[in-house]
C-alpha cells in the first residue's frame, strides 16, 4: 500500500462550505447563486440522493423554511429539524430565497441510482468471497463505504468504514480509514466526534504511522483546534504543515495559509510572530510583494530570530499598495486524489496589511486591516465564521497590549488618534479588558490619561516562593509531628 493515501475522496468538504454560503447574511448573492449551482451539480452528478433529502426534504430538509412544506404534504406539527442542521448552517433560520426546491420525482430518479450501484457492489463482494481473497473482499467492502461517504450518508458510511476497519491489519489503510471518518464529522460539523477521532488517529500514527500521514495528521488536528477556538494550539500546526501540506482532500492550500497567518497573529508571542508569520518563507510567497514573493519562492530568503526587521520596515513604508494584487494558490500544489477543484483569485491584501500593520506598530492600519479580514475571511469561511467576534476583540486587545507595555502613561487622546477611533470608544473598549484584568492599566479620563500598572515578574515570582515555602514547611512540621507520635506509641 505505501504512503499513497486511501479513502481520501470522499466526502467533499467544499460542499459543505457552499451549503454554508447558502444561509451566510454576509454572503454576496453572486456566492450565493455559485454555492447553489455547485450543490446542484454536485447532486446530479454524483447521484447524491441522502444528500438532497437532507438538504431540500420539505419536512426534514435543514435548508426548507420553517413550516414549509410540499404540496403534496404539508408538514406535520411539532417537526424537528436534524441536530446536525445547527452545526452546518451560518443561522438557525434558512434563507428564504434558496433556490434548491423540492423534487420527488428527481428524489426518486436519485435513490434508484444509488441502489442499482450498491447492486453492483454487492455482487463484487460476492464475487470476491467465492472467487478471491480477503484483500479482494475488503477492496470491495471500502467501495461500498466510499460509495455512502460521497453521497453524504453519515450512519451507513460510518457504519462501512468502521467494518472495513476492523478487518484492515495494514497501519496505513487504518489511519487513512480513521482520515476518512474525521472528514464525515467535520462535513456534518460534529465537533465531540471529530475530537475523539482525531485521537484515536494520533495513536495509530504514534504506533508508526509513516512521514507523510503524520504530516497530514497535523493539518487534521490544526483545523479542529480552530473550530473549537484553541487557535494557541491550532497555530504551529498549521504553520508547520505549510512547507508539507498534502492534505487537500481537507481544504484547498489557500485555506491553510489563511488559516495558519489568523492563528498565528492572535497567539504566537511577538518574536515567534516575526519568525513564523512575518519572515516565513511560505508566508512570504503569499502576503509578500513582488520581490518577496520571488525571494521566498526562489529560496534566497529563510524565516528564523536572526532574520532583518528591515524587511518589515520597508514593507510597512509601502503599506498602502496602489492595488490589491489576486492570488490563485491552484499551482502551489494538487490533490493526490486529482479531484482538487480549481480556486478562485483570492485578495490577500487584507491579510498582509494585517501581519504588517501589527508587527511594525501601525495601528491605525491594523485596525483597518482587521475590519477588512473579518468582512472578507473571518465572516466567509464555516470554521471561522463562529468566532470572528472573538477574534477581532483578542486582535484588538492585542493591539492595545503591544501600545501599553512600551510606555509608562498614554494620553487617551493620543492613543486613540494612533487607532484612528473615538475617545469615548476607546475609553468603553478599554474599560472591558481592563474589568477583566487583560490589560493592568487604569484610565484617568479627567486628566485624559491611561497610566499602566506593570506587574513586577521578580517579585511575584518572590512572593510565590514563600508562599511555596511556607506551606511545605507546615506540610513538613505535621509530617515530623505524626512520626513523633508512631515511635511513642511504640516505646
Amino acid at each position: 500500500m505505501g504512503s499513497d493515501p486511501q479513502y481520501a475522496r470522499y466526502p467533499d468538504l467544499s460542499l459543505a462550505q457552499h451549503i454554508f454560503h447558502l444561509t451566510n447574511p454576509s454572503t454576496s448573492n453572486d456566492t450565493q447563486k455559485a454555492s447553489i449551482k455547485s450543490l446542484r451539480d454536485a447532486i446530479h452528478e454524483h447521484k447524491m440522493a441522502p444528500l438532497y433529502r437532507h438538504l431540500a426534504h420539505p419536512v426534514e430538509g435543514i435548508l426548507n423554511p420553517a413550516g414549509e412544506g410540499s404540496a403534496q404534504k404539508p408538514p406535520p406539527t411539532g417537526s424537528r429539524k436534524p441536530r446536525g442542521a445547527v452545526n452546518m448552517l451560518a443561522s438557525k433560520q434558512a434563507s428564504s430565497h434558496i433556490d434548491l426546491p423540492w423534487d420527488e420525482k428527481l428524489y426518486e430518479e436519485l435513490k434508484a441510482a444509488n441502489e442499482k450501484e450498491l447492486e453492483t457492489f454487492q455482487k463484487e463482494e460476492d464475487e470476491a468471497a467465492e472467487k478471491a481473497g480477503e484483500t479482494e473482499i475488503q477492496a470491495a467492502k471500502g467501495k461500498r463505504a466510499e460509495f455512502w461517504a460521497r453521497v453524504c450518508e453519515k450512519e451507513k458510511a460510518l457504519s462501512c468504514y468502521e467494518a472495513v476497519f476492523e478487518k484492515t491489519g495494514v497501519l496505513g489503510t487504518r489511519i487513512d480509514l480513521v482520515l476518512a471518518i474525521i472528514r464525515i464529522g467535520m462535513f456534518f460539523g460534529d465537533k465531540l466526534f471529530v475530537k475523539k477521532n482525531i485521537e484515536r488517529a494520533k495513536a495509530l500514527v504514534e504506533s508508526g504511522g509513516d512521514w507523510d500521514r503524520r504530516n497530514r495528521l497535523k493539518a487534521y488536528q490544526g483545523l479542529y483546534f480552530l473550530t473549537i477556538r484553541s487557535y494557541n494550539l491550532a497555530a504551529p500546526l498549521l504553520l508547520d504543515s505549510l512547507s508539507t501540506f498534502t492534505s487537500y482532500e481537507l481544504c484547498t492550500y489557500s485555506s491553510l495559509v489563511i488559516y495558519a497567518v489568523l492563528a498565528g497573529s492572535v497567539s504566537l508571542k511577538r518574536v515567534d510572530f516575526k519568525a513564523k508569520v512575518v519572515d516565513a518563507p511560505e508566508i512570504k510567497a503569499i502576503l509578500g510583494d513582488g520581490d518577496e514573493k520571488l525571494s521566498a519562492l526562489s529560496g534566497a530568503i529563510s524565516a528564523g530570530p536572526g532574520a532583518s526587521d528591515a524587511e518589515m520596515q520597508d514593507a510597512s513604508a509601502a503599506t498602502p499598495t496602489p492595488a490589491p494584487t489576486a492570488i490563485n494558490l491552484t499551482l502551489l500544489g494538487q490533490s493526490a486524489t486529482g479531484a482538487q477543484e480549481i480556486e478562485a483569485p483570492i485578495d490577500f491584501s487584507p491579510l498582509a496589511q494585517l501581519v504588517s500593520s501589527l508587527y511594525t506598530g501601525d495601528y491605525r492600519s491594523f485596525f483597518l486591516a482587521l475590519a477588512a479580514v473579518e468582512e472578507n475571511f473571518l465572516s466567509q469561511d464555516r470554521y471561522l465564521y463562529e468566532h470572528r467576534g472573538w477574534y477581532v476583540r483578542e486582535m484588538r486587545l492585542r493591539g492595545y497590549q503591544q501600545l501599553l507595555q512600551s510606555y509608562r502613561v498614554v494620553g487617551l487622546g493620543s492613543m486613540a488618534n494612533d487607532f484612528g477611533v473615538s475617545v469615548d470608544f476607546l475609553d468603553r473598549d478599554l474599560a472591558k479588558f481592563i474589568a477583566a484584568q487583560r490589560i493592568p492599566c487604569t484610565i484617568d479620563r479627567v486628566n485624559g490619561i491611561i497610566e499602566t500598572n506593570r506587574p513586577d515578574d521578580k517579585n511575584k515570582q518572590y512572593t510565590d516562593v514563600v508562599k511555596q515555602g511556607d506551606a511545605l514547611i507546615t506540610k513538613l512540621q505535621k509530617y515530623g509531628q505524626a512520626v513523633r507520635l508512631r515511635g511513642s506509641e511504640r516505646g
